[in-house]
């Protein structure tokens, strides 16, 4: 196994962050917008659903992968994570979207920004990328009533042997996860593919977050763990809709948070990178949502 990350890497320490992002009034906005809560449902949104709902998220899910490959682009030594915060809550506003992320449950920017050991929910400051780094980028877009969640994580100029093989390895996990989904099969199933490739390889598998139902809600109460959880008997069901997003470590895959309540780092330093797609169930195996754009 390689080392957890490379001696001459940088640590990553909070910096300034910036006011929060005005959204124009006319753009439609999530329930949580002004007040930083998500309202409570008399019901429950449905794990399946309906044809008209199902529609709208392909094309919000469209968005949403458009915009992260624009961002992605935009990745380079010398770029703020503010400036990407920047790029797509324009990229949003734009496009007549509200970025999910901001002010849901008071976070402060519009993506999460995950740097080198930072396993995720970073958020966005004035830190510049440097050569060598790897940074996710977590997307996710509000429009016609529903959110497209996906997420991928960049190489930054020239990165060591340790950081390119994690990426490529939780990419593929990520591949695993999605091939596992099929009506009639367990949740489980999916975390069981996902686990079982990133140990092979030498990595750890973060248990503290997990994939979710997404929809009308941001986060239903669906839960799709990245590792193999025996109690996730949910059957898949053609017309389900939820996130796969597997995050892997070099070293120890414990987590602390730092004194924001949002950022999530490895405790042992060691790198973590992620991805995710949005997922729909059908009759004869997964439409991924979040697809990159052509």
């Amino acid at each position: 196994m390689d080392q957890i990350r490379p001696p001459n890497q940088p640590t990553v320490h909070p910096g300034t962050v910036s006011a929060r992002r005005a959204v124009p009034n006319a753009i439609p906005r999530p329930d949580y917008a002004r007040s930083g809560r998500p309202r409570l449902r008399l019901r429950p949104e449905a794990d399946r659903k309906s044809r008209d709902v199902l529609e709208r998220m392909r094309r919000s899910c469209r968005l949403a992968a458009e915009v992260l490959a624009t961002a992605g682009r935009a990745v380079a030594p010398g770029v703020t994570t503010d400036e990407l915060d920047e790029l797509v809550h324009l990229l949003c506003i734009e496009a007549g979207a509200y970025p999910s992320p901001l002010n849901y449950h008071d976070f402060p920017k519009s993506v999460c920004t995950s740097v080198n050991e930072v396993i995720c929910h970073g958020i966005p400051d004035d830190r510049p990328l440097v050569e060598g780094d790897i940074v996710n980028l977590d997307v996710t877009v509000y429009r016609e009533g529903v959110h497209g969640d996906t997420n991928a994580t960049f190489l930054v100029g020239e990165v060591s042997d340790t950081a390119r093989r994690l990426v490529s390895v939780t990419e593929r996990c990520l591949d695993l996860g999605i091939a596992a989904v099929a009506p009639g099969r367990p949740i489980s199933d999916i975390g069981l593919a996902i686990e079982r490739h990133a140990l092979a390889e030498g990595y750890g598998v973060v248990e503290a977050f997990v994939g979710h139902g997404i929809g009308e809600t941001f986060h239903t109460e669906l839960h799709v763990p990245h590792y193999f959880n025996p109690s996730a008997t949910t059957r898949m069901v053609p017309g389900m809709v939820f996130t796969i997003e597997p995050m892997l470590t070099t070293g120890r895959p414990d987590e602390v948070r730092w004194s924001d309540g949002w950022t999530a780092v490895t405790r042992d330093l060691g790198l973590s990178a992620q991805f995710e797609h949005t997922v729909a169930v059908t009759a004869d195996g997964v439409e991924v949502l979040t697809a990159p754009p052509r």
